[in-house]
């Protein structure tokens, strides 16, 4: 049944219909650009060292743009975002800080605090806040403690530098709310938490991305002061796409301008041809009053506000950029202003503030669509659960909503280079991405984390549009769909993997998504959307077959595909040449086909109640799933299955040159993403039907083996219900016996991707005199496999525990309440499989959550968060989590996958 629909559903559907394109200006400003592999035209792919942080206030970016709580168009024409000083620092603050991957003892890492308050899906409500300090931002002391620290060592963050010893700092909050479509009213209030007066200058500025430089389109946008009303500044831009717009300033800022292009004297030690990209860092920081255009125009502004705060004071900017001329919507009840009065008054909606009114009606746009935020999320979040619960929720859905950012990258002008820049160097054209050159993005795309990952990933996306189909269902399936498009997908049916390696392969989770939005969509809207799924049906069809040609190279139903997201977990590089020789049979890659067979079976299913065609491709997909069951457990490549019946638990095998076979006896997810194949035939769809019906009973007659893979139950008054699983019954009871068992995988904060037994027996293969070790590793890796900035070795991953949950719960649905084990292991307690799935559900959920100390185990030792009234509310959505404690690990804005704990709240409670 379909929900009440609050004003922000209604919004979502114009935007849906095309009625008003609400969702037109966003906040899908990078946080980082620098260091990106669009901006790299290296010979060797050194990307980070070819665009490093220094260079990006003074070189102008080729793809994109980044700022602190950005906004722009959904195509990066416009931007505004937040630049600052606080009079101490060596550098304009336009944008975070953070360590280069090769900087960091633990890869790349943000050394910033900012965190993601608020969003509507339609953003016409969002709020952010940036800590900022009163003291010089420790640059230096950032790169050099992290450089001396080694693999095995915490890292150095900026809470550690003392920065915000005694609170000398401002709290900076952005707030954007849209009075319309094309008018975002914006409010920047800054507080001063020390305990002495400080001053602090805000530049909120407006520029236009750099699409003039690279000798494919001339056409220069242009910015300069306008005529403003009583109390404000204007300023006023001509884009060739937008036309017209304005950005209204209350108050009385200074206005500055320059253009958004290189410093090449700074830079390349040649003559700059026109005022240059960090002109305001020269002219606020260094004083020089000629870095800025004294003709005040340019493709770059700010208005500069100067304040003064004592401790506790606060204050509050309000700008506004619009598409309302400003002299032709104002309030004329307060007098003639300006030099015209305005024909276009009544065009203005009832509800939108005139351009002169920056108190009552300005206020009254805040409040209104703060208000309807709140009865947006209170349709949306369960008012039965605590109101901290609620918040971590609400956070996690706004970081999401506010990770979406503008993405372009055109492989073939990048490989060539533009015309009016210096040719390329010729090894890229034999480098990265080289067999790309089909790929063009120009889109907003969800993105893991904004700074740390500022780049789609396939299978995080997938993930990502599980908790995004809560509250946008036609934004997670625009996602979806977009990477299937043909100016995405490979001509040969590969799914592009990240920009670093638009190649390598990540786990097939685009079917599973796909079907799991479709069912949320249904059950949020009351509506199923039968083109979306035939839409990715059709295009995951070519996917399919390509994981068949080319991870199964000897056609035995066993598959490989490198690391498979799962990084460091194997004692090789899974991805790179076995120092061995030969290959390995991947226990993790055939389990994940299992569940691409099942998850477009059941697709195929769906599509068939109404285009009986559907059924033989359901067919074909069933006996796919089968043989793939059949070689897993009981033959693989020549003879040998992955199953271990000696240990209970699934393993790689190492295939060697000489023929010889060994198991990989590392107990981790790899032996675990089995139990992710599951599938329930119901009777009813069975019967209706008859084409799959038939089909499947005579393949089951002519298979012996069938039965061993398929079970059949009475359960269901409505017929026979089917269980498909790679995992049959006593496998899957010995699987999560280790599964739940403390001293293995269940931590009190989830399910460890490897067993703590490794703590104590690690896993070693000598090769060639060097020997190869997987020890249990809790928190950050020591090894620098896939950058060292991700471990698998031992923390919790949200995404697979989600999976975990999903796949206990369909096993509950087939087996009932009859069928319990012990949980945890070895406890005397037991519990259904539904309590069990419910069981690790709460303990991830626990990450987040204050506990009787008021400390939730995310913020680790940190003691700040704990009792500091400015800090204890504020959540950080980290990308892992420590295997024993639960403290944040990794990238600390990955409220990509990691918001699906606002559906595991919504799902299951606390």
């Amino acid at each position: 049944m379909a929900r009440l629909q609050t004003i922000e559903d209604v919004r979502l559907e114009d935007s849906r219909a095309r009625k008003k394109y609400w969702k037109r200006w966003g906040p899908y400003v990078s946080e980082r650009q620098w260091g990106t592999v669009r901006e790299d035209y290296s010979p060797g792919g050194t990307a980070w060292e070819f665009f490093p942080h220094d260079h990006a206030r003074s070189r102008a970016y080729r793809w994109g743009e980044d700022g602190i709580g950005g906004i722009s168009d959904r195509h990066q024409m416009i931007c505004f975002a937040l630049a600052m000083w606080n009079g101490r620092d060596a550098i304009l603050k336009e944008r975070l800080f953070g360590l280069n991957g090769h900087e960091g003892n633990h890869g790349e890492d943000v050394k910033e605090y900012y965190f993601y308050l608020d969003s509507t899906p339609t953003h016409s409500y969002m709020r952010m806040l940036y800590k900022y300090p009163q003291a010089a931002f420790p640059y230096e002391m950032l790169v050099q403690e992290n450089g001396k620290r080694g693999k095995e060592q915490p890292e150095f963050e900026l809470l550690d530098t003392g920065v915000f010893a005694e609170n000398r700092y401002f709290d900076v909050f952005v707030e954007y709310a849209k009075a319309d479509v094309e008018d975002v009213l914006i409010q920047i209030t800054a507080v001063n938490r020390g305990p002495e007066r400080a001053s602090l200058r805000l530049l909120p500025t407006l520029w236009f991305r750099n699409t003039w430089s690279w000798g494919r389109d001339l056409r220069r946008p242009i910015v300069r002061p306008a005529s403003g009303t009583r109390g404000l500044v204007c300023a006023e831009m001509q884009h060739w796409q937008y036309g017209k717009r304005w950005l209204l300033c209350g108050g009385k800022p200074e206005l500055i301008f320059t253009e958004n292009e290189t410093n090449s004297e700074r830079l390349f030690n040649t003559k700059n041809r026109s005022y240059v990209k960090d002109a305001f860092h020269s002219y606020i920081v260094q004083g020089n009053k000629t870095a800025v255009n004294p003709k005040q125009c340019g493709t770059k502004m700010a208005a500069v506000y100067v304040l003064d705060l004592a401790p506790g004071e606060s204050a509050t900017l309000k700008l506004r950029l619009t598409d309302l001329d400003p002299l032709a919507s104002q309030d004329t009840s307060t007098g003639p202003v300006g030099t015209a009065v305005s024909p276009g008054v009544g065009e203005r909606n009832a509800d939108v503030p005139a351009s002169n009114d920056f108190g009552a009606g300005f206020d009254a746009v805040f409040t209104r669509r703060k208000t309807e935020a709140d009865e947006f999320y209170a349709s949306r979040i369960p008012r039965e659960l605590s109101d901290d619960a609620k918040m971590v929720m609400r956070q996690a859905l706004g970081g999401m909503l506010w990770c979406k950012q503008f993405y372009h990258y055109d492989v073939k002008h990048w490989l060539e280079g533009d015309p009016a820049s210096p040719p390329p160097p010729k090894e890229r054209l034999q480098g990265r991405n080289k067999d790309w050159t089909h790929l063009y993005n120009d889109d907003i795309i969800s993105m893991p984390d904004k700074w740390e990952y500022p780049w789609y990933a396939a299978w995080d996306l997938a993930f990502h549009c599980i908790t995004l189909a809560l509250v946008d269902p036609d934004f997670a399936k625009e996602q979806l769909i977009l990477l299937l498009r043909e100016w995405y997908m490979h001509p040969n049916g590969q799914l592009p993997a990240y920009e670093w390696a638009l190649g390598d392969v990540n786990p097939p989770v685009h079917a599973w998504a796909a079907w799991r939005v479709y069912k949320i969509e249904r059950r949020v809207r009351g509506v199923a959307d039968r083109g979306f799924l035939e839409k990715v049906f059709h295009k995951l069809l070519l996917n399919f077959t390509w994981w068949v040609n080319r991870k199964d190279p000897d056609g035995m139903n066993i598959f490989q595909g490198g690391f498979l997201g799962l990084d460091n977990i194997g004692v090789f590089d899974r991805s790179a040449p076995l120092p061995t020789g030969g290959h390995l049979e991947q226990s993790d890659g055939t389990s994940w086909m299992g569940m691409y067979c099942l998850n477009m079976m059941a697709i195929a299913l769906e599509l068939a109640k109404e285009d009986p065609a559907y059924e033989d491709v359901a067919s074909k997909f069933f006996e796919h799933f089968v043989n793939i069951a059949h070689a897993m457990n009981d033959m693989g490549t020549d003879g040998k299955s992955l199953w271990d019946e000696a240990d209970g638990f699934y393993y790689d095998v190492l295939h060697m040159p000489s023929g010889d076979d060994h198991f990989m006896k590392i107990r981790s997810m790899v032996g675990l993403i089995p139990l992710f194949a599951v599938e329930t035939l119901e009777p009813e769809i069975v019967e209706r039907l008859p084409g799959f019906k038939r089909r499947m009973q005579w393949f089951i007659d002519n298979h012996a083996d069938v039965p061993e893979h398929i079970e059949m139950t009475q359960r269901s008054g409505r017929g026979v219900r089917r269980l498909l699983s790679l995992v049959n019954r006593k496998q899957l009871r010995r699987v999560l016996a280790r599964m739940l068992d403390e001293t293995e995988f269940l931590s009190p904060y989830g399910v460890r991707a490897l067993s703590r037994y490794h703590l104590d027996h690690p896993y070693e293969v000598s090769v060639n005199s060097h020997v190869n070790r997987v020890n249990y590793e809790p928190a950050e890796s020591t090894t620098g496999l896939f950058g060292g900035n991700s471990n698998w070795r031992g923390p919790i991953w949200m995404p697979v525990n989600y999976l975990l949950i999903e796949s206990l719960q369909k096993f509950h649905h087939y087996y009932g309440e009859d069928f319990k084990v012990e949980c945890p292991t070895h406890s005397g307690s037991e519990g259904d499989l539904w309590q069990v799935a419910a069981e690790i559900s709460r303990r991830l959920i626990r990450i987040f959550l204050r506990d009787s100390d008021g400390r939730r185990p995310v913020c680790g030792a940190t003691e700040i968060f704990r009792g500091d009234p400015h800090w204890k509310d504020l959540i950080l959505f980290y990308e892992y989590f420590h295997g024993d404690n639960g403290a944040g690990i990794g990238a600390s804005h990955q409220t990509g996958w990691t918001g699906l704990v606002a559906k595991l709240i919504e799902q299951s409670g606390e």
